[in-house]
């Protein structure tokens, strides 16, 4: 049974941090995704980026149901519909894309899963909005910054948003995001350590997550 879009929206608002990850190894991706959970983060983006990853995914959502029921595990770096379709298939909660393309809403329409589309420019946003779209990936947030944010917002009011890139993992960063008025920010290498990550540190990774957990929580 499919996830009330609502829920999906209000679980990224309530995180405020999205790791975005994606390691060909599944077990690394596994322990990736425990160790964000263990530090009280309840939403995921694994990204469609190797050659592994519909088999990572599948892994990563069995784990999930086992030992992390509360966690959204949701796709990203989708370009296509077809792809949109398949880890639909595989039990992905949310489908997040780079672009905006009619096709990809269409299919996510069809399979009653939410969509997140990337925008960068104010017709992309405008294009993302006419498919029902309410929640759109700003992209790349390091070309794009807080103050196109605070530019946009009064153009689009009923739209929320999510830069992903750009962010660091300081109070400074994540609060100025926010106070632009996005609803939370997505972060990959600059959150995930890599190189807790190479020497397989979950632990020392658990607690580096704690901490930014605890900035968000403090804002």
């Amino acid at each position: 049974m499919a996830i009330a879009a609502s829920t999906i929206v209000s679980a990224f608002e309530k995180s405020k941090i999205i790791p975005v990850f994606y390691h060909d190894d599944e077990e690394v991706c596994c322990q990736v995704m425990a160790a964000c959970y263990a530090a009280g983060i309840r939403v995921f983006e694994f990204t469609n980026r190797g050659e592994h990853a519909r088999r990572n995914f599948a892994t990563m959502r069995d784990r999930k149901l086992v030992d992390m029921p509360d966690m959204y595990l949701g796709i990203g770096t989708i370009k296509d519909a077809e792809n949109a379709k398949a880890f639909a298939g595989a039990g992905a909660d949310f489908i997040i894309s780079p672009i905006t393309d009619v096709s990809i809403a269409d299919a996510c329409k069809s399979l009653d899963i939410v969509w997140v589309p990337g925008c960068m420019t104010p017709s992309e946003i405008a294009t993302a909005e006419k498919t029902g779209a309410r929640f759109v990936k700003l992209f790349p947030g390091s070309l794009l910054g807080p103050d196109y944010v605070t530019a946009i917002k009064p153009l689009f009011p009923d739209m929320k948003f999510m830069p992903t890139g750009g962010v660091a993992p300081t109070k400074e960063s994540i609060q100025t995001w926010l106070n632009a008025g996005v609803v939370c920010v997505g972060m990959g290498s600059n959150l995930l350590n890599k190189d807790l990550i190479a020497k397989k540190d979950w632990e020392g990774l658990k607690t580096q997550l704690s901490k930014v957990v605890d900035i968000v929580k403090s804002l």
